[in-house]
């Protein structure tokens, strides 16, 4: 029994350290397993063959193993090979051939024990491919498989060392073999079999002791490796996944249409550069003729007068009109306009933010810039409360913040000059709060 494990464990051990070695190189070439799809059997390879080993005993998975003839089963060890056809990616027929020993101890009621020893067992079986579908994947990486099949073998069972049939003879029976697995992608041709496999002989002779009267059966719990036949540029067929190929197929085409769509797009664009050129090239010519740099209503062709300011009256050959003397009068009513607004402005404490008490007569002083076109000089003054530089962009900020304000209402930007002097100017004593908040003040000069 020890000796039977070494041989079981070495087989497994090599068969692994096999695997590695198959492992180190992987399918590196991301198209290799695309093939168009509906195409015929000829682009894949359909046929394989397999090699395995692994354990035999009348134990199974299936009924009361202490009701067999032997109660008490024992691992030897098995070997195998088979030969495959894939005909769907989900199905397959396997021809499967087996050999090795079977054996047991304590038959029913004494302490006898036999050995089987398996001259061969072959058979033909469908091979039923699971989960190879993937939306997501061109394959998967493992492929759990069930397989059914009939076959014939050839056995020499003995009981306690004594011949089954006194001439030593092989006993001839059908079996069903019935089993399930899982096969691991180790490279493009390579798979990684492990399977376990239950074998329903048609007769009670097999461990050569009829008690119970029903059929005998074994196990052959296996690993093993399968090579695909064929060029080693097609996909194998069992692990070939045609969903994705569909999607794969979808995705090449439609990326064509997109590419061809943007070649058209790029072609029109340039067709319209190019009118869009000529069309710059024709402005250029005729511009000569419809300049008009100063903006005067007179093209420069014919302006001999280049360079008027802007808004200025020209005659027909440019230059500017005569403009007759307007002289502008500050009444006492605009004065007082003006005093108005002084006396009501008021700004957020050490910051040039206006308060809205002052909006209404600020209103009233750009209404009167807007109707008379007067000019307006804004001169901000602080107290002498913080640093020379501090007042003096304080006092300016102010008189630009009043700007700001009157221009938004319509006056004339170019009509008002905003001026900070800071502290430099006091009209009274910064000893007292009174004189303080008397030079912290904004002086307009109407002209």
């Amino acid at each position: 029994m020890k000796t039977n494990l070494k041989k079981a464990t070495l087989l497994l051990t090599g068969l692994m350290v096999g695997s590695k070695l198959f492992a180190q190189t992987p399918d590196s070439a991301s198209t290799r397993n695309y093939v168009q799809p509906f195409s015929d059997g000829g682009a894949f390879r359909t046929w394989s063959i397999g090699v395995n080993g692994g354990l035999l005993t009348p134990f199974t998975v299936f009924g009361w193993n202490h009701n067999q003839d032997f109660s008490h089963p024992t691992s030897q060890v098995g070997y195998g090979g088979y030969i495959k056809k894939q005909i769907l990616p989900s199905f397959g027929i396997q021809a499967d051939f087996l050999r090795g020993k079977v054996s047991g101890e304590e038959g029913q009621g004494t302490n006898s024990s036999f050995e089987t020893k398996l001259n061969y067992a072959a058979s033909i079986s469908g091979v039923f491919t699971l989960a190879n579908i993937n939306w997501r994947h061109q394959k998967g990486a493992i492929q759990p498989y069930l397989t059914a099949g009939w076959g014939l073998m050839g056995y020499k069972p003995a009981v306690n060392g004594v011949a089954f049939k006194a001439n030593n003879e092989s006993v001839k029976e059908a079996y069903i073999p019935v089993g399930l697995g899982l096969k691991f992608n180790l490279g493009p041709g390579v798979n990684l079999d492990m399977g376990y496999q239950v074998n329903f002989v048609q007769s009670d002779n097999f461990d050569g002791y009829k008690v119970n009267g029903g059929a005998d059966k074994f196990s052959y719990a296996h690993i093993g490796l399968e090579f695909a036949l064929g060029k080693s540029s097609k996909p194998q067929l069992a692990t070939h996944n045609p969903v994705n190929s569909m999607r794969t197929e979808y995705l090449w085409e439609n990326q064509k249409t997109k590419d061809a769509l943007q070649a058209q797009i790029d072609a029109e664009k340039a067709a319209n550069a190019k009118l869009r050129s000529d069309l710059d090239a024709t402005n250029a010519n005729l511009a000569k003729f419809t300049v008009d740099s100063d903006a005067d209503g007179v093209p420069d062709l014919y302006d001999k007068c280049p360079n008027t300011p802007a808004g200025t009256k020209v005659d027909g050959s440019g230059c500017p009109l005569a403009k007759p003397e307007v002289k502008v009068y500050v009444t006492e009513e605009d004065k007082r306009v003006v005093k108005d607004a002084i006396n009501n402005l008021e700004f957020d404490l050490g910051k040039a933010t206006i308060r809205a008490k002052s909006y209404p007569s600020l209103d009233r002083v750009a209404k009167l810039l807007t109707d008379k076109n007067f000019s307006l000089k804004l001169a901000g003054h602080t107290d002498n409360t913080g640093s020379d530089a501090l007042n003096l962009a304080l006092s300016k900020d102010r008189a630009e913040s009043i700007k700001a304000y009157l221009v938004s209402k319509g006056a004339n930007a170019s009509r008002i000059e905003a001026t900070g002097y800071g502290e430099s100017q006091p009209i009274a004593t910064n000893k007292t709060a009174s004189g303080r908040q008397a030079n912290r003040r904004v002086e307009f000069t109407l002209y």
